[in-house]
């Protein structure tokens, strides 16, 4: 899929999304970010959704309105109207047809994590698909469902979880415990042979609820990171085409989001495409940044510079291939069709653009605000301005 279009759907009224190998959605709340992603999810592993639904007994009974309740969460298959339109690269598709049959097709192509991803670990430990409510949105269930295998297939032994010799590489160990995890270890250990993740600092053990938000939020992310980062000469999972995250940077000091965009800058020269939706203008300045750097032959270790990051080979080597890959940039608005603000010129007549779909705006004002009552100041006038701030 190069190409989605999505027409007079829940609050999109048109949608056209060229993906790059890095994709971000920006724009407010209850634009359609989310249902896009779940879209792409839905339309490129519609044969892994079906088996999975019929596994653990959701039966839609191949009703589009009953299906988009089961996958997009209760309630929702108020989204689809008589109007509404998917578009994949140029031709229509029939939903109702689709999902009135078995699809082919059951491995997974998309990796979705979700924005509620925190649900996963709700109790320190990831929850499996039947644990949710028949409700729940199915990426939430799949995501978690995937931890709940990584965690039983791939760490059985002892040790800690992070960090790990075997699994990211030596400088984003660093990063992260320098920006997240600080003096402290994820392990896991037993209450009465109940498995659970804590957090360790010499002979205490920290359980879920008593961590930081920030932990509590990053901790599902990077087992998520360690599904698509297998150890050993794998560099990802064989099947797995595309990344999806939603609001990486939730609960996260701006620091750890520069380490995990290095890490999603990783995943890109693995071959993954990613496509992000954030609130967050560190992440736009990212893809601003990329794309200066690659128009005008920016060096790897100009890259590694914006990142304060070490110029070690490993991550040198990263660098040249993150340079050279495309991005794409659109904003979501709930009153009008979204629009492509890959340039992020901030001297555009598209005010989406020049305000980089709005996270730049309170920037702006808190400038112009503090110019004026600077200007207009006695003091400022006076000349005693300069010498109260001395």
């Amino acid at each position: 899929m190069k190409k989605l279009t999505l027409r007079n759907i829940g609050q999109i009224k048109e949608a056209n999304l060229s993906f790059g190998d890095l994709t971000v959605l920006v724009g407010p709340q209850a634009s359609g970010k989310s249902i896009s992603l779940q879209w792409v999810k839905l339309l490129q592993d519609s044969g892994l959704v079906q088996q999975q639904l019929h596994t653990y007994g959701l039966d839609y009974g191949g009703d589009l309105s009953a299906l988009l309740d089961v996958y997009f969460g209760e309630g929702m298959h108020s989204i689809w109207r008589d109007s509404s339109e998917v578009v994949v690269d140029g031709k229509s598709v029939d939903i109702k047809k689709r999902i009135a049959r078995q699809q082919s097709g059951k491995t997974e192509s998309v990796f979705l994590i979700p924005a509620q991803r925190v649900m996963a670990l709700a109790n320190g430990w990831p929850r499996p698909f039947t644990d949710y409510k028949s409700g729940d949105p199915y990426a939430v269930r799949a995501f978690s469902e995937n931890l709940r295998l990584l965690m039983e297939r791939e760490f059985n032994g002892t040790g800690p979880l992070f960090p790990q010799p075997n699994r990211l590489k030596a400088d984003y160990r660093k990063l992260l415990q320098a920006s997240v995890f600080g003096d402290f270890k994820l392990s896991v250990n037993k209450v009465q042979s109940q498995k659970r993740l804590v957090l360790g600092m010499g002979e205490e053990a920290l359980p879920f609820m008593v961590w930081s938000a920030g932990q509590r939020e990053f901790v599902p992310l990077l087992l998520g990171l360690y599904w698509l980062m297998p150890p050993g000469k794998v560099s990802r999972r064989n099947d797995i085409e595309w990344v999806v995250i939603e609001e990486l940077e939730m609960g996260l000091h701006p620091r750890a989001i520069s380490v995990v965009l290095l890490i999603v800058l990783e995943l890109l020269t693995r071959g993954y495409k990613v496509i992000l939706s954030t609130h967050s203008p560190q992440i736009l300045e990212l893809v601003w940044a990329l794309e200066i750097l690659r128009k005008t032959g920016g060096k790897p270790q100009d890259l590694l510079a914006l990142f304060n990051a070490p110029k070690s080979a490993s991550l040198k080597s990263m660098a040249e291939v993150a340079i050279q890959k495309s991005s794409k940039v659109y904003y979501f608005d709930p009153a009008s069709k979204v629009v492509d603000v890959t340039n992020l010129d901030p001297m555009s007549p598209v005010a989406q653009e020049a305000s980089w779909g709005g996270l730049l705006e309170f920037s702006a004002r808190a400038n112009e605000t503090v110019a004026k009552a600077v200007a207009n100041s006695p003091a400022f006038v006076s000349g005693d301005f300069f010498k109260e701030t001395e």
